[in-house]
């Protein structure tokens, strides 16, 4: 089955007085890479969880290839492939016997389970490692040892739900390549959920930017950025930075040269206009 694609409409999910999804509504094509940025609370993973039938809305649609969700789930969850937060591997057996156990669970064929398990190790780029028990592994392997899993039965969507949360920035940077390599390779959708910043900037086609339930900017990074300008100028006062925006440089330092304090000027970025449209840091 391809999903060519999704289409969300009015999604809400509320836990008695609580909201968390507020009414959001966008679409995807097929082979995009979307990021859906937001602090911790922002709705994010319960959005994912609607995304893949572990939840139900409390109210809106969800539609996979103009079809509603909830009655085509059992078609569209054998495309979909998730990974979850954390590492749930099993830690005491071998990477490889992790895998076997998913292609059974995926029901995929036993004649052709150890070619999907020879094709996952090598895609993943942990064939060496398919004899280690999995607890040997350290965080940045078994975080691909988790996404090689769901990708056995080759899905259609991927949903990463914060794929480098607590990983060292090497480890975090084979991970995007990683991404970028599925999304190339195959043309998979690919969601993120992240609170970095910086994986949505580099990752993204799309942005989805959350924040208290409600998507409150959405757009390519690139089109996110302009609406502020294209560099900033960073305004040194005794207890504070300031921030201008502009969209040439020479307008910043004709600025800069003005004030009686210590500038600095770079390339506007995500997290400017981030904290412009809600006041405050992704902590």
């Amino acid at each position: 089955m391809e999903i060519n694609n999704i289409e969300v409409k009015d999604l809400t999910k509320k836990y008695n007085d609580l909201v968390a999804v507020d009414d959001i509504s966008f679409s995807v094509r097929k082979g995009d890479i979307i990021a859906i940025l937001g602090p911790n609370g922002a709705g994010k993973t319960t959005l994912i969880k609607m995304l893949t039938g572990l939840l139900s809305p409390t109210k809106g649609i969800i539609f996979y290839n103009n079809v509603n969700f909830s009655k085509s789930q059992k078609k569209v969850k054998k495309v979909i492939g998730l990974v979850p937060q954390e590492n749930n591997i099993d830690r005491d057996i071998s990477v490889h016997n992790n895998l076997l156990i998913h292609a059974i669970l995926y029901g995929i064929n036993y004649k052709e389970r150890n070619k999907a398990i020879m094709e996952a190790l090598s895609f993943a780029e942990i064939d060496d490692y398919k004899s280690k028990l999995a607890n040997e592994l350290s965080g940045g392997l078994k975080r691909r040892l988790v996404i090689a899993r769901a990708m056995l039965h080759k899905p259609k969507i991927l949903f990463l739900d914060e794929p480098t949360v607590n990983l060292d920035p090497h480890s975090r940077r084979h991970i995007w390549n990683f991404i970028r390599k599925i999304n190339n390779e195959s043309q998979t959708t690919i969601f993120i959920t992240t609170h970095y910043i910086e994986e949505a900037d580099l990752l993204a086609k799309n942005v989805l930017i959350m924040d208290r339930g409600k998507i409150i900017a959405s757009g390519s990074p690139e089109k996110l950025k302009s609406r502020l300008g294209s560099f900033t100028l960073e305004i040194f006062k005794s207890d504070s930075i300031e921030y201008q925006f502009f969209h040439n440089r020479e307008e910043a330092i004709q600025f800069g040269e003005k004030l009686n304090c210590s500038f600095k000027i770079r390339e506007l970025s995500l997290e400017d206009l981030y904290i412009k449209i809600t006041g405050k840091r992704i902590e």
